[in-house]
């Protein structure tokens, strides 16, 4: 699709919908109709015209949302047309620059569309199983979205200004503008043992219940601890932490907690701290990277951290300088203990003395 043909603002003239479809499936377009708000109205053209920008920009906005080219489908409503001005007009003000509003546009729609599938696949799934012989799964779904969507929009709105807020007072709380960016923190990996044997294993569903539980029980005591969970990979989770001592009692708890957990396999950690790139919720650079090297160097059911991290945590008072210094009497409000391991060389990295993340008296 191109700006062919589009000129400027022009707003008029969009043909209206006639109540017809493009032959899609009856129940699947009411279902549409009832999560928009609406009904099916414009082509892409229309609606960019409509919104008063380029055909080309606009595509790109979809895109960016993660919604595939649909060529000139009536498909799209009033909706889609009020979410482009609104981005367009964020350009225009001088509020965003147009790469930004892309990556606005990506960010949210990454963001809501796993949001979506997890909804799909492991709640509504759930629920629309037929309770009585002759209803069909979508004679349940129809009232049952009716019913949950303005409670899970409100619901959704409530999350994601409170998470607004946090990030918010982390961005007003950096020293500098450099620092919003590229921030000193810790990083964690958390990393399920011998994951690929279970998958030949496990049935799907037990498998998926395994994975199920495991991203469960970390998400929460990640949050619980001042931690921030960047994302989860299945047999494996990621997760930074302001400070080095926050990371450690997360790593030692998800240790703690798994192993007590008979239906879980063992669980490795690796932390490191340093200088880390975010960018659209995620985290980027060399302290991630190692973090990730020292978790597939870990031992089953332990934490290895790197140097940086040992030094923080003997700085900020967590952790003794020496065994040593605890022999002399000084040792009582240590929280973790720091063993030395071998020097080794790590892949791409170069030589990385780990150290070996415990309790005190544990």
């Amino acid at each position: 699709m191109t700006a062919d043909g589009v000129e400027g603002a022009a707003t008029g003239g969009v043909e209206e919908y006639d109540g017809g479809d493009e032959g899609g499936d009856p129940i699947a377009l009411r279902l549409e109709a009832l999560i928009l708000g609406a009904e099916r109205r414009y082509t892409p053209f229309q609606a960019a015209r409509a919104a008063g920008v380029s055909m080309d920009l606009a595509s790109r906005f979809w895109r960016a949302m993660g919604f595939a080219d649909i060529g000139q489908a009536r498909a799209l409503t009033e909706a889609d047309v009020l979410a482009l001005r609104r981005l367009a007009g964020l350009v225009e003000a001088g509020l965003l620059s147009e790469p930004m509003a892309v990556q606005v546009a990506r960010s949210t729609g990454q963001t809501t569309a796993r949001l979506a599938d997890w909804q799909i696949d492991s709640f509504l799934e759930g629920l629309t199983e037929p309770q009585e012989p002759g209803m069909t799964r979508t004679e349940i779904t129809y009232p049952l979205v009716e019913l949950l969507l303005p409670e899970l929009e409100e619901f959704l709105i409530y999350v994601w200004r409170r998470q607004l807020a946090a990030a918010t007072g982390r961005v007003v709380q950096a020293q500098d503008d450099a620092e919003m960016v590229d921030r000193r923190l810790a990083v964690g990996f958390a990393d399920l043992v011998g994951f690929t044997r279970l998958t030949r294993r496990l049935e799907e569903e037990e498998l998926g219940e395994l994975v199920e539980a495991f991203e469960t029980t970390a998400a929460d005591l990640v949050a619980a601890h001042g931690g921030r969970l960047i994302k989860t990979l299945g047999d494996e989770v990621l997760y930074s932490a302001d400070d080095a001592g926050t990371a450690a009692e997360i790593g030692l708890r998800l240790i703690e907690t798994m192993t007590h957990d008979e239906t879980m396999p063992e669980l490795r950690v690796g932390i490191a701290f340093g200088t880390v790139t975010t960018r659209m919720g995620d985290v980027f650079g060399t302290t991630v990277n190692l973090a990730s090297r020292l978790t597939s160097i870990a031992p089953k059911d332990a934490v290895l951290v790197d140097q940086a991290l040992a030094e923080e945590l003997t700085r900020s008072g967590d952790a003794p300088k020496s065994e040593a210094e605890v022999s002399e009497g000084g040792g009582n409000g240590y929280r973790f203990a720091l063993q030395p391991m071998w020097q080794r060389p790590v892949r791409g990295l170069g030589m990385v003395e780990p150290w070996l993340l415990s309790r005190r008296g544990g």
